[in-house]
């Protein structure tokens, strides 16, 4: 009886030790693809902060650009009330 034990609890042992070693191996092929997928993404981060790099100076050009339209279609509006209030005597 006792080496019925002893077989049974080797045999519960080596199973519950095949699973962890199979759960640890699918651990670590999703822990390296992870890496790889990362590294591709930090590489396409480097790309677009190259790519943003210019924009601050762009868009202060722009931002001018539309301070002055700003401020000529505000003189247009004023215009165009005062044409308004003409019409409407």
């Amino acid at each position: 009886m006792l080496a019925l034990l002893t077989v049974v609890t080797l045999a519960v042992v080596t199973l519950v030790v095949l699973v962890l070693v199979g759960y640890l191996v699918a651990t670590i092929v999703h822990l390296r693809r992870a890496d790889r997928n990362l590294a591709q993404l930090a590489g396409g981060l480097r790309a677009v902060q190259g790519h943003v790099k210019p924009l601050p100076a762009h868009l202060t050009t722009i931002n001018g650009a539309l301070a002055a339209l700003r401020d000529s279609l505000a003189g247009t509006d004023r215009h165009l009330a005062t044409v308004r209030s003409v019409l409407r005597r």
